[in-house]
């Protein structure tokens, strides 16, 4: 098992999480009337009353087991610099590939927020806590890189906090009534602001690998 993690074939698979969590839902949407990228989240989706929610369901499902594999690929890759930090690592994109992943492929949110059902409020709370959990993980990436004086990754990996930061904060404000005719109300935009920064440190490691592996 070891000689398939820190190879080009696992940092390709990331490649392919990443690239595709932005790229399945620009493709979905085309099928689905009235939907709107700047106002509704990408798991909208996946709601009961989709006619792409079997499709996107699915993908998120595989996203997650993706990302597992990713949470294995970067502990086996740093847990030489720092075992804590590593095994924290693993466990904060582990709880992003379970519960904004499997869990919210598994159980759909609803179109409507003011209608819940139980398999709505999993995906809720699955998704709440993956992306708290993943929000910090480019930090966790910062020190470890910096422990290495690998310190463009560094920088990279910092920048990717502050950003997500920044638009974790919008993306929980935009839900707020008060604000509903604002430009902070436009979620859609922020989630995918949010996940574009906390992917991007995968992404520049991923690719570091790759073309150092050739």
């Amino acid at each position: 098992m070891n000689k398939f993690f820190n190879t080009s074939l696992s940092w390709g698979l990331l490649i392919i999480a990443i690239v595709g969590d932005f790229i399945v839902p620009y493709i979905l949407a085309n099928f689905y009337k009235g939907y709107n990228h700047k106002r509704m989240v990408m798991s909208t989706l996946g709601n009961p009353n989709s006619p792409v929610r079997i499709y996107y369901n699915i993908w998120l499902v595989i996203l997650g087991i993706l990302l597992i594999i990713t949470s294995f690929n970067l502990y086996q890759y740093y847990f030489w610099v720092s075992k804590p930090l590593s095994i924290a690592v693993f466990v904060l994109i582990l709880f992003f590939a379970i519960g904004a992943g499997i869990l919210a492929g598994i159980f759909s949110v609803n179109e409507s927020k003011e209608m819940e059902t139980i398999a709505s409020k999993i995906h809720g709370v699955g998704s709440a806590l993956g992306f708290m959990a993943l929000l910090f993980v480019p930090l966790l990436l910062s020190i470890l890189s910096f422990k290495i004086k690998d310190l463009r990754t560094a920088i990279v990996c910092l920048i990717s906090f502050v950003f997500s930061l920044i638009f974790f904060v919008l993306f929980i404000m935009s839900d707020k009534s008060q604000l509903q005719y604002t430009i902070i109300a436009n979620e859609g935009i922020w989630q995918r602001l949010l996940l574009l920064f906390m992917y991007l440190p995968f992404g520049y490691i991923a690719i570091r690998n790759i073309v150092a592996l050739m």
